[in-house]
């Protein structure tokens, strides 16, 4: 009687821990995108804004703030989407003492793995958005 029993343990142990290790990995990978695109884009808006307010002039200062917000995400592997940064200043003209400049990204971090025919109706892109304000320093001189 039992010997009828040998081996079984070993075939139940091994279908219930794929059944839940699997599954238990695939969050934990994809949780760890997100996180990883929620970092980048909180790095990518603060070092965008500081290069921009430290820039000489507005056209340049475009142009460093979207080197820095791709070197942000250059860091975490992640590629930045080309119209997900948006610039605005507020206050007066761009760079003029006591304004502020606003920094925007809007952007979705896809779920690793998983592909639209599998995922049916469910969401495969998780929407991510930072934003942060520098202020323009009082006491440089105006922009040229």
């Amino acid at each position: 009687m039992m010997d009828d029993e040998r081996g079984s343990a070993l075939v139940e142990f091994i279908a219930l821990g794929v059944g839940v290790l699997v599954p238990l990995v695939y969050v934990v990978l994809a949780a760890a995108a997100v996180q990883s695109g929620v970092y980048a884009s909180t790095q990518a808006v603060r070092e965008a804004g500081r290069a921009f307010v430290t820039s000489a002039d507005p056209r340049q200062a475009q142009e460093r703030a979207l080197v820095a917000a791709r070197l942000s995400f250059d860091d975490f592997g992640i590629v930045l989407p080309s119209d997900a940064l948006t610039i605005t200043c507020s206050g007066g003209p761009c760079l003029s003492p006591g304004s502020a400049v606003s920094v925007d990204l809007d952007w979705s971090v896809a779920l690793p793995w998983l592909p639209d025919s599998l995922a049916g109706d469910a969401p495969t892109l998780i929407p991510v958005r930072a934003h942060h304000r520098v202020p323009v320093d009082d006491y440089r001189g105006s922009p040229v």
